[in-house]
């Protein structure tokens, strides 16, 4: 892998903006299948560490850890309100507003990430596949299974990394017990990107894992490069074909043009419509339909008796790690349970009360919401962002629908609560401020027709501007609880396949 600026100035065939899990699919894929293409990826944060794209888990200490975090946070320039600020309570992005976090209107808690590897760096690994109608309708079954196969394949799935975790077994027992599901909907382990070694650690995925062979220094010579602190500023067309991109080095000011011919845009659900937008692609579509998973959350806490069991348990050679469980959503459902067992309560609790790892659980209940086109980022070609691109706004909204399945997944939390424990204190499930799940859709949302009411076609390349792809959970179309995480890389592996396709 190159990271100087040896190739500089040379023409690519590929320029890929985003290093985050889609990005890097992208790169991926076009190495094992079209090795013979020079690939610049270009990100606009700094790289965290030697290993470009590795999860800030795998760092190994606390103050490696946060000095990470704290360099995701954007460019922070100065104490004006337009600056970014640090998310709520997520370590490693910063909030694109720090507006009052009012639950119910607008994104206020809507937030992001600026490093290589992107969210890749900082997310939770959950990969739960999607089911019913989450699912893309368009893509046949075969075509969109084995493209979620080949993404679990790349992230390094597995659901029995923690499998013999202290509780793990009592709470899917508890669940199951409370939620009696056909199997494909069935209480079960979280699949979760990660690797566990024959001595108990694990490396969670970070896009270093995505990355594969390209992440490691002269695996594949020339033909592939990073660029960390490279703002990609517009794509540049000429009678609707791509040419190349227009670079911001941002470190010194200096800007220039790379040419290629296919340019893939993975810069997040809100940072790629930006990027079309002021590139002079306007679709109708660009940056509607833009979708959040409202998230209930709540805790509880094992009851004694179990906790004492465990323990014994534990002490006998357990896993040292806490489980993840998995309420999948479903139609009649329409909600996605993440249960974590945690090593520390989130609730203050009395200074000689020990917590037992794995014996604190938060529940997270994430909810589908109906697709509207109104929901949207809007952008503002005469105010500038503190990237000096156009500043963006969110409108976004629940609709009556969307409070009723929130009032159900309520219910729904409430239920899993009992049937675990006891709850940490008096408060019922609450609904976090919108923008907190992350988990931002359909921004630049794939379609079966070039209709107006999307942005790309079922190979991820937008319409109307032949050799440009986009990429990410903004390409989501369909209405999701899950962790769309797994889904963006599989339609990754098909718009990456689609293009070697094209140029071979």
């Amino acid at each position: 892998m190159k990271t100087e600026s040896d190739m500089h100035g040379q023409p690519y065939d590929v320029v890929i903006v985003g290093s985050g899990p889609s990005g890097s699919t992208y790169a991926r894929i076009l190495h094992e299948d079209a090795p013979q293409l020079r690939v610049l990826m270009v990100e606009a944060g700094p790289l965290l560490a030697g290993q470009p794209g590795l999860h800030v888990k795998n760092l190994p200490d606390p103050q490696s850890r946060a000095a990470a975090q704290l360099a995701s946070q954007g460019p922070v320039t100065s104490l004006s309100t337009e600056s970014p600020t640090p998310g709520p309570g997520r370590p490693g992005t910063f909030l694109l507003r720090p507006d009052e976090l009012a639950p119910l209107a607008g994104m206020p808690a809507a937030a992001m990430s600026s490093n290589v590897g992107g969210m890749g760096a900082h997310w939770t690994c959950a990969c739960p596949r999607p089911g019913g109608s989450e699912r893309i309708t368009f893509l046949d079954d075969g075509t969109l299974d084995a493209a979620l196969a080949d993404a679990e394949r790349i992230l390094s799935v597995t659901s029995e990394a923690f499998e013999d975790a202290p509780f793990a077994a009592e709470v899917r027992r508890r669940l199951e017990g409370e939620f009696h599901r056909p199997v494909p909907a069935a209480v079960k382990a979280m699949p979760l990107a990660v690797q566990k070694h024959p001595n108990g650690t694990v490396t969670w995925s970070g896009t270093d894992v995505v990355l594969g062979p390209l992440a490691e220094p002269k695996t594949h010579g020339d033909r592939f490069e990073l660029r960390d602190q490279t703002l990609c500023q517009r794509v540049m067309l000429d009678g609707g074909r791509v040419t190349g991109v227009e670079l911001k080095e941002l470190r010194t000011g200096a800007v220039s043009f790379v040419s290629a011919p296919i340019v893939v845009v993975a810069a997040d659900a809100l940072r790629t419509p930006q990027i079309l937008f002021a590139s002079g692609i306007r679709l109708r579509a660009l940056g509607r339909y833009l979708n959040d998973q409202p998230q209930v959350i709540t805790a509880v806490r094992l009851p004694h008796d179990v906790v004492e069991a465990g323990t014994v348990a534990a002490a006998a050679g357990a896993a040292q790690h806490s489980g993840v469980s998995w309420v999948p959503y479903t139609d009649q459902e329409p909600f996605h349970g993440q249960v974590m067992q945690l090593d520390a309560s989130p609730v203050p609790l009395a200074e000689d009360d020990d917590v037992v790892p794995g014996s604190i659980i938060g529940l997270g209940w994430f909810c589908a919401t109906e697709t509207v086109e109104e929901n949207r980022v809007e952008f503002d070609e005469n105010a500038l962002d503190h990237y000096g691109m156009p500043r963006m706004s969110i409108q976004y909204h629940l609709t009556w629908k969307d409070l009723q399945t929130i009032e159900a997944a309520k219910e729904s939390v409430t239920r899993a609560g009992k049937a675990l424990g006891t709850f940490l204190d008096d408060r019922p499930p609450f609904l976090l401020p919108a923008g907190s799940s992350l988990h931002y859709q359909g921004s630049v949302r794939m379609g079966q027709y070039d209709d107006g009411r999307s942005v790309c076609g079922p190979d991820s390349q937008v319409w109307g501007a032949d050799g440009l792809y986009v990429a990410g959970n903004g390409v989501i179309p369909t209405s999701t609880a899950c962790n769309p995480t797994l889904t963006s890389v599989a339609l990754a592996v098909l718009g990456a396949r689609a293009i070697a396709d094209r140029i071979q």
